[in-house]
Formats: structure tokens, sequence, C-alpha cells
């Protein structure tokens, strides 16, 4: 079933997905589509027609959005690297109360304190890690070739798990250049391993995860917000100055009200159903 919601949710997270520090597994919980993404992939055959429908649009839109808007995005954090930064922080914090009404915590327990810190805890240990030297995958030998099905495989980790960002994910194997390069010349075989290991990734996890949610719900979904909120410390841009202190407070307060709006709508549509 067509959906312009579908494709306008999976649009922002492709086009967010590559920003260093961003999360695509982050944008997707904050647009309150992860969960659907999550079970249409694990239990695909359950339902082959609608699942691969609405796979299908989210993934054309998606790489809609890598393609057209990843370097923009990414010049106007360059250009605006606070202000911008402070945005996506408000957009994290609005979700929250999404993510503790999924978690059903009524009331905050020892043990949603530790899964929380444990998720943040990762995100935050993952920025420490060094980077690897990008001359390691220049051209397509076959070497490139098996690196870039590992990469695959690691970035769906980051495209699955929110709060790790996919193109930070990237630059720690040193393959982000390589990958951001392919994609703006479109040079799709030079993606082809990439993609064939991204696929594998999200298969093999997807069905782990939908596991964890379905059994687990309010541990996996405080992990999950540890994940969220440990993303903030990565993204973090520095204190603002001056007019950036304005525009910075603007800019959060803005994330804040337009995603607590959405899932709040969501909320509503999903009790309706």
């Amino acid at each position: 079933m067509f959906s312009i919601s579908v494709l306008i949710k999976g649009f922002v997270v492709g086009s967010t997905m590559m920003v260093p520090g961003v999360s695509g597994g982050s944008m997707a919980m904050i647009l309150g589509i992860y969960d659907r993404l999550i079970s249409s992939v694990s239990s695909f055959f359950k339902d082959v027609k609608k699942n691969f429908l609405f796979l299908l649009q989210f993934a054309i839109a998606g790489l809609a959005g890598i393609v057209l808007c990843a370097r923009p995005i990414t010049d106007i954090i360059d250009r605006f690297p606070i202000v911008s930064m402070f945005f996506f922080i408000g957009l994290v914090f609005g979700s929250v109360p999404m993510l503790c009404k999924k978690a059903m915590i009524d009331k905050v327990k020892p043990s949603h304190m530790l899964f929380f810190c444990i998720g943040a805890f990762i995100v935050i240990m993952m920025s420490f890690l060094p980077q690897m030297d990008a001359a390691a995958v220049s051209g397509m030998s076959f070497s490139t070739f098996l690196l870039q099905i590992v990469t695959g495989l690691v970035v769906a980790v980051g495209f699955i798990l929110p709060g790790i960002s996919t193109s930070y994910l990237l630059l720690l194997l040193g393959t982000y250049d390589f990958v951001m390069s392919a994609i703006s010349q479109l040079d799709v075989l030079a993606l082809v391993p990439f993609v064939l290991g991204f696929i594998l990734g999200v298969i093999l996890l997807t069905r782990v995860l939908e596991i964890c949610m379905y059994r687990f719900p309010s541990f996996t979904y405080t992990l999950i917000l540890g994940f969220l909120v440990g993303s903030v410390y990565t993204v973090y841009p520095g204190t603002p100055h001056g007019l950036e202190i304005l525009c910075s407070a603007v800019s959060f307060v803005a994330g804040f009200i337009i995603i607590y709006l959405i899932s709040s709508k969501e909320a509503q549509l999903d009790e309706k159903i």
C-alpha cells in the first residue's frame, strides 16, 4: 500500500544516515518507523506482499535521500556545526517520552538504569576508537571487495541500533570517503559489495532484535534509550557563544517540538488502530 508518510520518513533517514555522528537507526526510532522496519525485515515471509511494498518504498526514498541530500546536509553541518547539531540533540530528547512509553516504564528501577547506562556507555566508548587509514581502501581490488562486504555488515549494526552512527562506523573502518565518493558519482558497481554486506547484516540482526523487543520490551527499549541519549555525546559540537547561543536554543527547541508532536500523533494513530 502506497504511503506518503513512509516515503517522507525513508527520505529523512537516508538523508541523515551518512552525516558523521548521526545514526540512521536513531532517526528511524525518532520518526516512529523503527519498530515496523524491524518487524518487516525479520518477519518478511509472514506477509511477503505487504512487507515487500513497505520496504521497497522505504528503500527507494532512503536511497533518494542519500543521493540528493547527504552532501548538502554535510555541507550545512560543516558551515553551521553548533546550531545544526543542537537541532539533532533536540530531536533526540523530543523522542525520549515515546521511548519511555514503549519501554513501559511506570517507575524507574535499578535494572532500567543499568541497561540505560550500558547503552550510553557503548555508544560513548565507540567515539574513542581509532580510525583506519582511508588509503587502505583506494581502488577496487579483491581485498577491497571483501573489505566492503565486511564494512556493509558492520554498518548494518549502526543502521539497526539507534545511537550508533552509520557514517562514524565508516570513518572507523576507513571507508567513509570511498563510499561517499561512490554515492556522489553514482558508481553503482563500486557499491555492490557494500550493499550486499549491508543487506546480509540487516537480515541477521533484525530477527534477534525483534525477539528481544517482543520478549523483553522494557529492557530492550531502555537499552535503546541509552544508545540514543549516548549519541548526544558524540554529536555535541561544543558550547555556543554570542548569537550562536540564541540560534542553538531555537534550533534545539524546534527539533524537540517537531519530534514530540510527530511521536504524539503516531501514538494517537496506534491507539485508534
